[in-house]
């Protein structure tokens, strides 16, 4: 049914790189969200009011807030596609996680609330509903209609990457488990006489499920919207990508901004033979530059770093401090290694230190430790360090 629907409404839906194909899926997506969930919402209400259920009427605005969302994802989608202009020249990417923001925030409102109501219903005392044989079976549907726009929303939003609508299928198995919980209570507040009012207790469940879902989600989208570090696979790809060129030995450096699905820029340091012929290198930083953005979406651009291959005495003392390095924390790298002449008084060491943020210690403490370990390595060994920090995330 997914595959159909895509090939029917999705011109060239295999083109995911493309923005417009993007929209395409996102229109998609929002479309069939917000028809299903108007039909269940109406249904969900009108029963819920018919047989006096706090939780199916609950469930019936939950799914009235699904619409809301679906919308908001919508126009995110038709904002998230606007070209770039003078005053936004990375484009309006950003908009979409925005979108998935706003839908977070109606999660948790709807969840605040259905709990609020509930609690109330519980205190006072209010007896359960009778559930009708059509109230069950309209939660039987609701929750095979709900699982399908869980796949849906998932297949199209790792389809296109889209944390809008992953944010939404999410929801959507929100709405399974909570509508089944609903229905568990029905089935339940039939077959026994409880001393408490079961449907009261199952929303207030609901509700504090919501609740998690929509705090989650938020989460998820503010790292998107401040910018969280690149993902592990695109720091791989790019770095498999760049040491497939001869000559080049080694990367760092690398920073990832994120503009918005499909608008990903990028910047490294490569690491080139200092006695290499500039002219070729550049030609090769060219075409490197263009693969990454044909392979996998990234403007890239690369800055050279000169480094010696051929002098046996730089090679022994960059092990050396790579050992050392290793020896503080398996985590930290160097690059941009660089060794005065070797002599029997001193020899300067220069060299850049990547700090990743899981280690501990600050810069004063770390020059001091790969100090006192370079000398004891070799008495000449004088170190001249330059901290960087991780962008990735590692």
């Amino acid at each position: 049914m997914t595959a159909l629907l895509i090939k029917l409404f999705v011109k060239n839906y295999s083109d995911t790189k493309n923005i417009a194909v993007r929209s395409r899926y996102g229109n998609l997506g929002s479309a069939v969200g917000i028809t299903a969930n108007i039909l269940l919402s109406i249904i969900k209400i009108a029963i819920g009011f018919f047989v006096g259920s706090l939780s199916i009427i609950a469930d019936g605005f939950n799914n009235l807030a699904d619409v809301g969302s679906s919308v908001v994802t919508l126009i995110g989608f038709k904002l998230a596609n606007k070209p770039a202009d003078r005053h936004h020249p990375f484009g309006h990417g950003r908009m979409e996680y925005i979108s998935a923001f706003i839908v977070s925030f109606l999660i948790l409102l709807v969840g605040f609330e259905l709990l609020k109501d509930s609690v109330s219903t519980l205190a006072s005392g209010a007896a359960a509903p009778v559930f009708s044989d059509i109230s069950i079976a309209i939660l039987v549907i609701s929750i095979v209609v709900k699982t399908w726009l869980y796949f849906f929303n998932r297949k199209i939003g790792k389809t296109i990457n889209s944390s809008a609508l992953i944010a939404t299928a999410k929801d959507s198995l929100n709405d399974c488990i909570a509508t089944g919980a609903i229905l568990a209570s029905a089935i339940v507040t039939r077959l026994f006489t409880l001393p408490f009012n079961l449907d009261a207790v199952m929303a207030i469940v609901v509700a504090l499920f919501i609740l998690w879902s929509g705090y989650s989600s938020a989460k998820e989208t503010l790292d998107e919207i401040l910018g969280g570090p690149p993902e592990k696979q695109l720091i791989k790809d790019i770095n498999d990508t760049i040491l497939s060129f001869d000559e080049f030995y080694g990367i760092h450096d690398l920073i990832v901004h994120d503009y918005g699905p499909g608008r990903q820029f990028a910047s490294v340091h490569v690491e080139v033979p200092h006695n290499a012929d500039i002219v070729a290198c550049h030609e090769k930083i060219d075409l490197c530059e263009k693969l990454v953005c044909e392979k996998l979406g990234v403007n890239l651009v690369i800055h050279m770093d000169p480094i010696d291959t051929n002098d046996e005495s730089v090679t022994v003392a960059r092990e050396k401090m790579v050992k050392v390095l290793k020896e503080i924390d398996e985590k930290l790298t160097l690059h941009d290694f660089r060794m005065t002449p070797a002599s029997s008084t001193r020899t300067n060491l220069i060299f850049d230190v990547v700090i990743p943020s899981a280690v501990k210690l600050n810069q004063k403490e770390l020059n001091e430790i790969i100090c006192e370990k370079a000398y004891e390595a070799d008495k000449t060994y004088v170190c001249v360090i330059t901290f960087d920090q991780d962008f990735t995330g590692q």
